[in-house]
């Protein structure tokens, strides 16, 4: 009984947040706020992993006012004639690396985009020996600027040295240097062997091989 008035008190919640959703469209972004979309959404109802069968998630379905509930497979009963569908294809990179401090310390580093004198994206990843990116950093009041933080990671082959070092903080980010003691390995590379899938926050679990593929 309490999981049911749970889960009623937790769609209740959405329903409002997709009406007042609604309204703000109409609103100047400015008018907007974070707290608006702020609601209680308990441990237990959120999934720790994908269904083994992915069109069997859950769909919320928001129509006149009024929302119901199905899954993904029976999307197309939804859909007008000719609607356009986008498919996303990316897959996430293992963006996040984690370097101890000599005193124990843990730096974690999200690496954003590549820094601005690279081309695109593509460009940064092809990389060799170093490069520089645009990187959000957990800890980064730990850090000093310049400082050298290093890594060991493996390879097929060997074992290879990473460092990373603080070069600027920009508005919302940090340049980040990296180098690597291996000019056979791209910076994608890199990433792969030295970094994990980032999860979103409210994912109280580590990130394993699944994560990758899925």
């Amino acid at each position: 009984m309490e999981r049911v008035e749970t889960y009623c008190a937790v769609k209740t919640q959405i329903e409002k947040l997709f009406i007042e959703t609604t309204v703000c469209c109409a609103m100047h972004p400015k008018s907007l706020s974070i707290k608006d979309y702020t609601y209680y959404l308990p441990e237990d109802r959120i999934a720790k992993y994908p269904l083994p069968e992915r069109d069997a998630s859950k769909l919320l379905i928001y129509n006149n006012g009024k929302i119901t509930e199905d899954i993904y497979k029976n999307l197309d009963k939804y859909l007008p004639p000719h609607s356009l569908l986008v498919f996303n294809d990316t897959k996430v990179m293992e963006a996040r690396i984690l370097f101890q401090k000599p005193t124990g310390g843990v730096i974690e580093i999200f690496c954003l985009e590549p820094d601005e004198q690279y081309s695109d994206i593509m460009e940064g990843m092809m990389q060799r020996s170093i490069v520089f990116w645009q990187c959000m950093i957990g800890g980064a009041s730990k850090w000093k600027h310049g400082q050298v933080l290093k890594k060991k990671i493996k390879t097929v082959l060997k074992e290879v040295s990473l460092e990373a070092r603080y070069v600027d903080k920009k508005t919302d980010s940090f340049v980040i240097e990296f180098l690597w003691n291996d000019d056979s390995l791209s910076f994608a590379e890199v990433l792969h062997h030295a970094g994990a899938i980032p999860l979103p926050p409210y994912i109280k679990r580590e990130a394993d091989k699944s994560d990758a593929e899925r």
